[in-house]
């Protein structure tokens, strides 16, 4: 896990390779390498894994979530939605694939659903900065330019500057800035 955080996933998935091979009935060791396959750009090995991990256990809701993400980057845009409620089926508390639906809904144009997504996970209490973030663009993307310069307000307030919230960070500096820059002119 270690390797994964710090974005060696060449390493990581040797890692769970080796994981595999000790124990081949680990869904949570498959779901894991296929999020270090997709992450280093191995699209395919990753839906390969996370069919694996599902077929081993059904019932293991951050493999429908992973697989969702898998299939909103390739533009499945139904299948995504589809895993995504399996996955909130499962476990309600997700707030990662409320967050990752959220997206969804927003990039199809279903702002008030991303809207009641993204509230729901403000209210399970987790990842709270991330949330502000995409609750921030989704309003941004509606019109509602006073509640995106609040959520984005917020979102800066708590993102690190390193690693995955760093990247967040600079996303929301971004959309802040394209925000206002009608503003400044």
């Amino acid at each position: 896990h270690r390797k994964a955080k710090e974005e060696d996933y060449l390493g990581a998935i040797s890692l769970f390779t080796q994981l595999i091979n000790r124990n081949p009935n680990s869904a949570v060791d498959y779901n894991n390498r296929g999020l270090m396959h997709f992450r280093s750009g191995q699209r395919e090995k990753a839906l390969i894994d996370y069919n694996k991990a599902l077929q081993i256990n059904p019932q293991l809701d951050s493999v429908y979530n992973n697989r969702a993400n898998y299939y909103a980057s390739a533009g499945e845009l139904a299948k995504a939605l589809t895993d995504y409620e399996e996955a909130l089926d499962l476990n309600p508390a997700n707030s990662r694939t409320w967050i990752n639906q959220a997206i969804t809904f927003r990039e199809l144009g279903l702002y008030e659903l991303a809207l009641e997504n993204l509230d729901l996970a403000l209210m399970l209490g987790c990842l709270e900065d991330h949330i502000h973030a995409e609750r921030g663009r989704t309003y941004h993307l509606r019109g509602d330019w006073n509640c995106a310069i609040s959520d984005y307000q917020q979102a800066l307030k708590k993102l690190s500057l390193s690693g995955s919230s760093g990247r967040l960070r600079r996303k929301v500096e971004t959309w802040m800035s394209q925000l206002l820059e009608p503003l400044s002119a």
